[in-house]
């Protein structure tokens, strides 16, 4: 398989590591949006949300289970938005789903 993401995963492309445990990664994007732009990754590969069932959602509900702590080792403690783009319309550009999790600014409306 050729997803970059999934490289990243696996170590054989480095990443700026924020968190990382047997089910996900949390990485310093390297195009940030913000002052504070970390992608959230299952280690498993979902292409997106189109993706997402009864057997494989339990890793999404991890994430998000973990995003208080990397917004708290972060140092959001003002808010923060998370980002889930779905398909080419949507704005996906690497077919893995994932989140952003960006902050430390006041961040304006998004529609």
């Amino acid at each position: 398989m050729d997803c970059i993401f999934c490289k990243i995963a696996d170590g054989s492309i480095p990443s700026k590591k924020v968190y990382e445990d047997d089910k996900m990664l949390a990485f310093h994007d390297i195009e940030p949006a913000a002052p504070v732009h970390v992608v959230m990754i299952p280690k498993e590969h979902i292409a997106s949300a189109d993706e997402l069932n009864e057997e494989n959602s339990d890793v999404i509900a991890h994430i998000y289970s973990k995003v208080p702590e990397i917004a708290k080792k972060l140092g959001l403690k003002g808010g923060y938005r998370i980002v889930n783009n779905c398909g080419a319309d949507g704005g996906q550009t690497v077919f893995h789903i994932h989140f952003h999790l960006m902050g430390g600014k006041t961040l304006g409306k998004m529609c």
